[in-house]
């Protein structure tokens, strides 16, 4: 996707065709910057404090990480090592865990001396293989939008609400939520994207919008709670989320307000459809409320908030009093009865398990 009219994808082989380049998104939307990775404490540095999020994401962080970990020390001891610490990174996206043991699989039996070499060839087909996946959710997601523009006017918008970020900033490109997004978008439909700003880390205001600034997507930035109200007052059309996890049964785990979000869908009657590829899909557990372990992120995402000051430089200010005890939990669970549907790159799909093991030719009960 571009910025400033040039392409990106939010990682990269750098020029000297071994270490990796990821776009810092700590420092957007006031700065655009890139971090090179070259070993292990930097790719885990960089999931860990969120330099890169997202969970196809981080799958394809983690993979280079791992090859990264093996281009250092190709021996049977760091091939466990640098798993358990780049799985340990994030703990609620299930991506990373697939990544690392896509990784492990390929490259466990061979020589020492090969493994980086075979890793680094396992990575780039995980990232290549995540745009595709991408390109074929937004084709998928695009006849929904097709469908809601044929009920308007000529020149009126179909109005979207997402929440968080997943974007191509959240992918390797394209985006999860946002692909069909882009694909409408150019393909001239008129729209427009209502973007949840997305507290504590304020990801929709942050990334979001600035992704969808770049492409000229029309689109307005609101609080969290004010989704309900848009809801009711019949300013959303529909509601397109990613995830970063999701059960066999069709429970989505996605970024702490989503929950809110589909109860408000369903309450006024619109479509609320989470947009995912099958590598998030965690076929070892059916309860999402009992079984995703969720993130218990730092306080200081909550009591304290970062922007940009008149003079350029850019900070983080309390918005409490000292002392006040604080609780930041990362994600919530949408049950999948209020899933209007899971887009994929396999087609969309009812929010079940029988729908979800039939899609993917997966016996669920294993």
């Amino acid at each position: 996707m571009n910025v400033d009219g040039k392409p990106y994808r939010s990682i990269w082989v750098n020029s000297d065709g071994w270490s990796v380049d990821i776009i810092d998104q700590t420092r957007l939307p006031h700065e655009f910057s890139v971090l090179n990775l070259q070993n292990l404490a930097q790719a885990c540095a960089a999931i860990r404090d969120m330099a890169v999020r997202g969970a196809p994401l981080i799958g394809s962080t983690a993979a280079y990480g791992y090859y990264l970990a093996l281009n250092t020390d190709g021996s049977d001891k760091n091939l466990a090592t640098a798993y358990d610490e780049l799985l340990q990174t994030r703990p609620t996206a299930v991506n990373l865990r697939w990544a690392l043991d896509r990784i492990r699989g390929k490259v466990a039996a061979l020589p020492a001396a090969q493994r980086a070499e075979n890793a680094f060839a396992e990575a780039a087909a995980i990232a290549e293989l995540d745009v595709e996946t991408n390109r074929q959710i937004g084709l998928h997601g695009l006849k929904l939008i097709e469908q809601i523009a044929a009920q308007k006017a000529d020149d009126e918008a179909v109005n979207i609400l997402t929440h968080c970020n997943a974007g191509w900033l959240a992918t390797v490109d394209w985006g999860t939520a946002t692909a069909p997004i882009y694909m409408a978008h150019e393909a001239g439909i008129p729209l427009h994207v209502w973007v949840d700003e997305t507290r504590p880390r304020n990801q929709g205001a942050s990334l979001t919008a600035w992704e969808l600034q770049h492409h000229a997507v029309p689109h307005t930035l609101i609080v969290d709670n004010a989704g309900g109200h848009l809801m009711q007052t019949g300013a959303v059309d529909l509601c397109l989320v990613g995830s970063d996890r999701t059960t066999r049964s069709g429970d989505v785990c996605n970024k702490i307000g989503t929950y809110l979000k589909a109860l408000a869908a369903a309450d006024n009657g619109i479509p609320f459809y989470v947009c995912l590829p099958s590598s998030t899909i965690d076929w070892t557990i059916s309860d999402g409320l009992q079984q995703v372990p969720i993130e218990q992120r730092n306080g200081i995402e909550v009591s304290q908030v970062s922007g940009r000051l008149k003079n350029g430089e850019i900070t983080s200010v309390s918005i409490v009093t000292e002392g006040t005890p604080v609780a930041n939990p990362a994600f919530d669970v949408t049950p999948a009865k209020l899933v209007s549907g899971l887009i994929t790159e396999a087609g969309i799909i009812d929010a079940t398990e029988s729908e979800i093991g039939r899609a993917f030719a997966r016996d669920s009960s294993n």
